[in-house]
């Protein structure tokens, strides 16, 4: 189990000084019920999820040890998309079985190939193949997540009412906001709307942002691995997860290169390991959405959103 310091979300009751009904021993599985969905996941599974996705499982922290003589097993009740966690672990699995290898497979893994680039005896190590460079030996994954929370304004001079008789929603009012958030998740580009306020802004800082994930991993046109509304809000959660692109080259022959300018950018990734950094913008957009009776045209009416996003950035080593 990877050491993890105090200011972690992830705790565990010290074997220090132990008191009366504990037992040392920490669980190797933890039980999770997410939106009613259970899921059985071995600890150092748990521990290898990104420290911006822990923190949304368990913001109260995670104890990992049981009180002796518990029979039952603990079960952690979790509002989290039970979808979206099943896509982030079968993700993590995949990364850590390429780069690692498994008991069928017939190649050798890359950790094999680039482990001998850490070798302590080598004589003329650099600063990309020394034992400090953690990429070498581990899968690295970038994990951009985005928090869309959207606010949806009725068009003025509609024919429906959107509120009652108290000034608040109506079930007109929530049928259109559901309209909106549907139209949100067909957009399912990753880098438009930062681009967009990029354009808006003329903001070097963020164009570098979006020039460097580029760089990393992603490409401009992709798009988010998974996306889905929030139920009973108005809001979109959406995760995008690739391998860090390490400039690490492997040949047919066994040999193992580093291209030193991509392996340089790779290393810029490193600042956000376990420090996931957080973006906040507002972006403003028009949406066309089917109201009954909603303007002239009895089918379709525009609605103007304002939306508030937040980018969660992150580099997992697994």
């Amino acid at each position: 189990m990877a050491t993890v310091d105090s200011s972690s979300i992830i705790t565990s009751v010290s074997p220090q000084n132990p008191q009366h009904g504990f037992n040392p021993e920490l669980l190797s599985t933890v039980n999770l019920d997410l939106r009613g969905q259970r899921f059985r996941v071995d600890r150092d599974t748990l521990m290898n999820l990104p420290e911006s996705v822990l923190l949304c499982l368990f913001p109260n922290g995670l104890v990992l040890s049981r009180m002796e003589g518990d029979e039952e097993e603990y079960q952690y009740v979790v509002d989290f998309d039970p979808n979206c966690f099943t896509f982030i672990i079968h993700f993590f699995h995949r990364a850590r079985d390429d780069f690692y290898g498994t008991p069928e497979s017939t190649t050798a893994a890359p950790f094999t190939a680039q482990s001998a680039l850490v070798d302590p005896s080598n004589p003329n190590p650099t600063e990309f193949t020394g034992s400090r460079n953690p990429i070498l030996t581990k899968q690295a994954i970038i994990v951009l997540r985005e928090e869309l929370e959207y606010f949806a304004i009725p068009p003025s001079g509609s024919q429906t009412n959107f509120t009652n008789e108290k000034g608040l929603a109506n079930d007109e009012h929530l049928a259109l906001k559901v309209q909106c958030g549907l139209k949100l998740l067909e957009k399912r580009s990753i880098f438009t709307a930062l681009q967009r306020n990029v354009n808006k802004e003329n903001n070097v800082a963020e164009q570098h942002l979006i020039d460097m994930l580029c760089m990393s991993g992603f490409d401009r046109e992709d798009e988010w691995g998974y996306r889905a509304i929030e139920p009973n809000r108005c809001c979109i959660s959406s995760i995008a997860l690739v391998l860090l692109k390490t400039g690490i080259i492997h040949t047919d022959n066994g040999e193992v290169s580093v291209d030193s300018h991509q392996m340089g950018t790779a290393q810029k990734l490193l600042l956000f390991w376990r420090k996931p950094a957080r973006k906040c913008w507002w972006d403003g957009v028009e949406v066309d959405v089917p109201v009954k009776g909603g303007g002239l045209n009895p089918e379709t009416c525009t609605v103007k959103l304002w939306a508030r996003r937040v980018w969660t950035l992150e580099l997992s080593l697994i």
